[in-house]
């Protein structure tokens, strides 16, 4: 029977993506830090943060009896990536690796872990994750947190213990063998026969004393005691284990950058864009960063080609399926033609736009250069200059006739000039910020619903509309974002600092605003996804949008 079959956990290994910036912090510092922080989560764990009710109990006593050690592991150096969201910089790709173990001083405790209970402890790390990645200070590191972690648990004993591993033993087993397979799918016993047989698909050992399936998020092991002593270190743990997070940190790369150009695109056909030459270097960038990755595929091709450990390759080759790597590739590949055609109508349109202001200033110039006019003129000029002195009549008219000309030649190329400096401020977006605190000195930020900065907290705002005052448009922006009316007490700030907005060249107004009516009419609209009101004392802990904390620094409320 099938459920005759024991697998006994022996041992766990965790792996998330990450980008740092190697030049900010020390990984091996931080990987300690985060330690730390999963640990202060364990000890602090309540019922409340543990989604299965139904097995909170089981839960809170097997992370009575964890360990865990954190480490940092390097895969790509000198890779300048910049998240398109949230404009942080990166260069270097790699991941944390977590040594986990559950009831290591009581190795008989563990035989009561289950997949169901093994899967739910991943999660709660997670959502920590997710906190520390968006906590203010935590700038130069970005964690995948839209994966699940990469979990891969391994067993070094089963009950029976003498089982040959052969497909007859794999089929009478499957359904025990399917639950250790994928960690996160979750164990529900009206599971289909066709789902248990993809399950025990692809099973990469070599050895009828062992079995290992990898998936997507998680991974399983086992071996026979014996074996597990003698090979795990010196070669499963290398040539099984270790491909996975470094393909994935890959993954991660590939995604990231996908994603980057997809907000590029968005931002071509945005109103609130600005600057071509900005998306130009940024698609620069995502080209070398896809170069850098192609050529660490190409190094995994090669040990394909040349690599005569069979084992090994048909792990990478299940790897790349799995991860569908080459189908990612593909894609990014196509989404740099679309935005190299998107770019080429944008550098049309410019160039018309700017055809058109300037022709505006030059057709008088044009018109007098071409008729031959202000040569004629310049000539009578210069015949007047050289008059006898005793024609003074003669000499006061043509002098007059000078003056004129010379001031319809400078009010020409003036004109010129301002059409110039005209089409300089046609370049820069013009938007306002609202910083809005109620009586209990409590300060308003909503959460974009868009990108740039999507997900974060910022200010009330947006762009001022043509022939619209700044005062007017902070009134509406904050009217459409909180529901709220506001009176402007004064004004804190103009900010033109360059970069300070990813979408070019944006200045904008900031104001000091007090709340009209009841606050409790507040609700998100419009480019706010939530809107909520925060103590001033909470302020310098939140990572904010834009130059957002500088303008509450100026506003006195954030020190």
């Amino acid at each position: 029977m099938n459920e005759s079959l024991q697998f006994i956990y022996k041992e766990e290994f965790w792996y998330v993506s990450v980008f740092i910036n190697s030049n900010n912090i020390n990984a091996e510092v931080k990987s300690k830090e985060i330690e730390e922080l999963i640990k202060t989560k364990f000890k602090n764990l309540k019922e409340e943060d543990i989604y299965r009710k139904d097995i909170k109990d089981d839960i809170l006593e097997v992370i009575k009896h964890i360990f865990i050690k954190c480490s940092w592991v390097k895969c790509l150096s000198n890779f300048l990536y910049k998240d398109e969201n949230s404009e942080r910089g990166f260069n270097t790709l790699g991941y944390f690796q977590f040594e986990v173990e559950h009831y290591k001083e009581n190795p008989s405790k563990k035989k009561s872990l289950k997949p169901l209970l093994i899967q739910q402890i991943p999660f709660l790390v997670l959502n920590s994750l997710k906190d520390y990645n968006n906590k203010s200070g935590n700038e130069s590191i970005h964690f995948d947190t839209e994966s699940p972690i990469y979990v891969f648990v391994t067993s070094n004993k089963s009950e029976p213990n003498d089982i040959v591993w052969n497909p007859n033993n794999i089929e009478k087993y499957k359904k025990v063998i399917a639950n250790w397979t994928e960690i996160y799918s979750g164990q529900w016993e009206d599971y289909s026969e066709t789902l248990f047989n993809k399950r025990i698909e692809n099973n990469l050992s070599n050895r009828l004393s062992e079995l290992h399936f990898l998936r997507r998020n998680s991974g399983f092991i086992y071996m026979a005691e014996e074996n597990y002593e003698k090979f795990f270190k010196s070669y499963m743990k290398q040539y099984v284990i270790d491909p996975t997070p470094n393909l994935r940190a890959v993954l991660f790369a590939l995604r990231s950058i996908n994603e980057s150009l997809d907000l590029l695109f968005l931002k071509t056909q945005s109103q609130a864009f600005q600057g071509i030459k900005i998306i130009e270097q940024k698609i620069r960038n995502l080209r070398l960063l896809r170069g850098m990755i192609q050529t660490t595929l190409s190094a995994i091709y090669n040990e394909l080609d040349y690599n005569r450990r069979q084992h090994y390759t048909s792990v990478l080759k299940h790897l790349l399926t799995e991860f569908e790597l080459g189908n990612i590739v593909e894609r990014i590949n196509q989404k740099f033609n679309t935005i190299y055609d998107v770019m080429q109508d944008l550098y049309h349109k410019k160039s018309d736009e700017n055809q058109e202001r300037t022709e505006r200033g030059l057709n008088l110039l044009n018109l007098l250069f071409g008729a031959g006019i202000l040569a004629d003129l310049v000539g009578v000029i210069m015949i007047s200059l050289n008059l006898q002195e005793g024609n003074l009549s003669t000499s006061i008219l043509n002098g007059s006739i000078a003056i004129i000309i010379i001031g319809i030649l400078v009010a020409t190329i003036g004109y010129y000039l301002y059409n110039r400096i005209q089409m300089k401020k046609a370049e820069i977006g013009k938007t306002v910020d609202a910083v809005i605190e109620d009586n209990a000195g409590n300060v308003i930020l909503i959460k974009r619903k868009y990108p740039p900065f999507q997900n974060y907290y910022a200010l009330p705002g947006g762009f001022i509309e043509k022939r619209e005052s700044a005062s007017k448009a902070l009134i509406r922006e904050v009217k459409e974002e909180t529901n709220l009316d506001v009176k402007i007490l004064h004004k804190i700030g103009l900010y033109t600092e360059e970069g300070r907005d990813p979408r070019g060249n944006i200045h904008s107004i900031a104001y000091k605003c007090s709340i009209i009516g009841d606050i409790t009419k507040m609700r998100s609209g419009d480019d706010s996804k939530d809107v909520e009101l925060l103590p001033k004392n909470q302020l310098k802990d939140i990572e904010l949008a834009f130059d957002h904390k500088k303008i509450l620094e100026d506003a006195n409320l954030l020190k």
